[in-house]
């Protein structure tokens, strides 16, 4: 169960043992102050949110920046955590808002230098090889759309991410997701051709 927070406002939880309700239940200790629950949540989350923000900010240093200030937030406001989104969610919701400010003000085109370097998921050593180089040129022809075009691919394509999901992310209706992703993928598809076909 959630705990408090969930039950409170009566949302339905599941029992089990997902990792949205172990995360959930990592919440509600960090909001008593639970130092171990806290590390725990980082570790899980500081690969997955390093490669959002790295694919929204495109600079090392404004990513660790923006990374740390959203887990800040979540140790400061796990209590606010209320049930209504799966954790992850919630989460992300605060890494894009911190990935913004760190925007502000940068206009120029940064080159991703880490994008060779990142790990794709694992298959056998063929498929994993030709995973990564589709990756990698999505990552570059990414690195070329607005931040919030880039964004739109990168949690539904790298973080499986539904477009409900990606509204609530955002703070924007599921329609203007659709049609950020539209405009996304008629831009890529014009930069890349072939083995990204089955990516869009």
């Amino acid at each position: 169960m959630l705990g408090r927070r969930g039950a409170a406002r009566g949302t339905r939880v599941a029992t089990d043992d997902t990792p949205s309700c172990e995360e959930a239940r990592l919440l509600d200790r960090i909001a008593t102050g639970d130092l171990r629950a806290f590390e725990d949540l980082y570790r899980r989350y500081h690969p997955r949110l390093t490669r959002f923000l790295s694919h929204m900010i495109h600079r090392p240093q404004l990513v660790e920046e923006a990374l740390n200030d959203t887990m800040i937030e979540v140790w400061n406001k796990a209590g606010a955590f209320d049930g209504t989104s799966k954790p992850s969610t919630w989460i992300f919701s605060i890494a894009y808002r911190k990935g913004l400010k760190a925007l502000k003000g940068r206009d120029e085109p940064v080159e991703d230098r880490h994008a060779e370097t990142r790990r794709s998921l694992e298959a056998g050593p063929e498929q994993a090889l030709d995973r990564r180089q589709v990756q990698q040129r999505l990552v570059e022809a990414m690195g070329e759309l607005t931040p919030d075009h880039r964004m739109v691919v990168d949690l539904t394509y790298f973080h499986e991410m539904g477009y409900r999901e990606i509204a609530q992310i955002m703070d924007c209706p599921v329609d203007t997701v659709k049609t950020r992703m539209f405009h996304a993928r008629r831009r890529l598809k014009d930069k890349l051709a072939g083995g990204l076909s089955d990516w869009l």
